[in-house]
């Protein structure tokens, strides 16, 4: 459908909202990119009231609140939120936040890079296979 597809992002850090805001500008990815700054604002906007149902969700591991494993760990156990994609994308280098990710259900883990030229191609890439590609399970 022409339906713009929804981005959430669930990331604290202000730069790195309008770093990915800019990537996704430059990789022509017009998508709605919404922002939830806390686990808790995440998972109200996932299984709340006033829900969306975004295409893809852009997660950070270290949240104030709840953070990224347990918000992914109930992105889980809800079934109208368990086939979502989600990507961790954390500035995290622990080898044991990269396995639990895996474990509790991310669909891919992408360690933020520093320079910004790799961060717009990791998203651009990213948004292609999510958005464009990836054919979703039908519900």
């Amino acid at each position: 459908d022409g339906m713009i597809k929804k981005i959430l992002l669930v990331e604290d850090n202000l730069d790195d909202v309008e770093l990915t805001r800019r990537a996704f500008v430059k990789s022509r990815l017009a998508n709605d990119l919404v922002v939830a700054a806390d686990g808790e604002a995440a998972l109200d906007l996932l299984q709340g009231e006033n829900r969306i149902a975004p295409a893809l969700v852009l997660l950070d591991l270290k949240l104030p609140k709840i953070d990224g494993l347990e918000v992914l760990r109930r992105i889980r156990a809800d079934e109208r939120t368990m086939l979502l994609p989600v990507v961790i994308l954390t500035s995290s280098r622990e080898e044991s936040d990269l396995m639990r990710g895996y474990q509790n259900g991310a669909n891919s883990y992408i360690r933020k890079p520093v320079d910004f030229e790799r961060f717009v191609e990791a998203v651009g890439i990213l948004g292609l296979y999510w958005l464009v590609l990836n054919e979703p399970p039908v519900p």
